[in-house]
């Protein structure tokens, strides 16, 4: 029952207070109607007593308090949901943006969820293949995983981030398969180029977008990632479909809840962002998963823009704890040309060993990435002291690591934002790597596959 009060005493930037209300619940949504018959809404973000603080989701410029009444409509912010809602673009509150009709909802869900029972979840244990060697072939991301990607100002993560939406597929499920995109706190050009991306690649028509500007209000900034893991709830769950969700930028979303905890005059935690910081991240990180006895799964892909490039900043570093992993970008990768430039050396998935090997990816695939991981670190001090000492200080085999690590950075990692390579490719280009080292250095990997799968060395 809708409950109507004509108490509002005090309007403070995006913040409200309502006196004198009864029976009103955290969360739940509020229309404030001004005498013209003009219409705000907020939600409820304390209640004291008989007192309710009430957050705008838009400018509280021009409200008049005096002659304005709010109405508290005893629910929670929700967004309806449909199969129709692939291939449509929304606001981050869940309207739609593209220009169509609204949708024809089959439900509406609450944006907050509801928990995954632990006890229900079923271990991640199946390959997604991105098409992109670098995570394909050494930092494996698996169904029903969170893997993040950590990036820095001025690297191509938006780029990225749609190679990803466009490629991804689970092999052998193929029709099943639906992308959630995110957007929080963009750009318009960013807006533009994700939206135009995935319509001319045809992406779209297996993706809901849900995009959140940098110009819109901060609570709708807080809503968006709830509104895309809902959609992505309602298709994996009850429609059966894997859903892959990926998240730009998380570092736009913990700003606005600082912004909207300075707001409320909290006491900030470290870097002045709100102590609930790591609470706050966990309840939407683990919103991925597989549940027993469903045949849908949600896997994750936040992206985050490290301030100052420092992966000890509270976002990166408390994502790192919630999360199995991550995917680390490199600024030095990025200047040599090298795209996309991910770091394989720092970059971790924690379940990349689940979702790989005989009837997964290929029996060799195990070995073969740990081979090449440890070809490259050891490639890589070679050239760091071919650097100091010139190139007569290394061995030959040295020399040999140092071009393979060079050879690595261009074929391997270096493939472009346009290519999308199928496992089998990811793996065969490893093994062409690897007939650049003596044979007797590749100790990681069984003979029996070296015998199978190492191509002639062209002298």
């Amino acid at each position: 029952m809708q409950k109507e009060y004509r108490t509002i005493k005090e309007v403070v930037g995006p913040l409200m207070l309502v006196e004198n209300v009864e029976n009103v619940k955290y969360n739940e949504l509020v229309e404030i109607e001004q005498a013209n018959g003009e219409v705000r809404q907020g939600k409820v973000l304390e209640i004291n007593r008989d007192r309710a603080l009430v957050q705008l989701f838009e400018a509280s410029q021009g409200l008049k308090i005096s002659s304005s009444k709010a109405r508290f409509l005893g629910k929670s912010i929700e967004l309806k949901v449909s199969p129709d809602m692939l291939g449509r673009v929304f606001d981050g509150m869940g309207h739609p943006k593209d220009g169509g009709p609204e949708i024809i909802p089959e439900k509406s869900v609450d944006i907050n969820g509801s928990p995954i029972n632990p006890s229900a979840r079923d271990y991640p244990d199946e390959f997604i293949q991105t098409g992109i060697s670098a995570i394909d072939g050494l930092n494996t991301l698996v169904r029903g995983q969170k893997l993040p990607v950590f990036s820095v100002s001025g690297l191509p993560h938006a780029n990225l981030a749609a190679q990803i939406a466009r490629q991804a597929k689970v092999l052998g499920e193929g029709s099943k398969f639906a992308v959630v995109f995110a957007a929080m706190g963009i750009t318009y050009e960013e807006a533009d180029f994700f939206i135009s991306d995935f319509k001319k690649t045809g992406a779209i028509d297996r993706t809901v977008l849900f995009m959140n500007l940098a110009n819109d209000p901060a609570i709708e900034r807080i809503a968006t990632p709830r509104m895309a893991l809902s959609a992505a709830e309602y298709l994996a769950f009850e429609l059966g479909m894997h859903v892959l969700v990926i998240m730009t930028d998380i570092t736009n979303y913990a700003e606005a809840m600082r912004e909207v905890s300075a707001a409320r005059k909290e006491v900030p935690g470290r870097r002045g962002y709100p102590g609930y910081l790591y609470t706050d991240l966990a309840s939407i990180y683990e919103r991925a998963g597989k549940i027993r006895g469903k045949e849908g799964s949600i896997t994750q892909i936040p992206i985050l823009t490290m301030p100052e490039d420092d992966k000890t900043h509270p976002i990166p570093d408390l994502t790192g704890y919630i999360t199995e992993g991550q995917i680390i970008l490199s600024r030095e990768l990025y200047k040599k040309g090298f795209n996309p430039p991910i770091d394989v050396l720092p970059s971790l998935s924690r379940l990349k060993d689940k979702g790989i090997g005989k009837g997964k990816t290929r029996e060799d695939h195990a070995d073969t990435m740990n081979q090449l991981f440890a070809a490259y670190a050891r490639g890589k001090e070679a050239k760091e002291l071919s650097a100091i000492l010139g190139d007569a200080a290394l061995t030959d085999v040295d020399k040999k690591y140092a071009k393979f690590a060079e050879e690595f950075e261009r074929r391997y990692i270096s493939q472009g934002f346009d290519c999308n390579r199928d496992i089998e490719e990811t793996l065969s280009i490893g093994w062409e790597l690897l007939s650049i080292l003596p044979k007797s250095e590749l100790k990681r990997i069984k003979d029996e596959y070296i015998e199978k799968y190492l191509p002639e060395r062209k002298e």
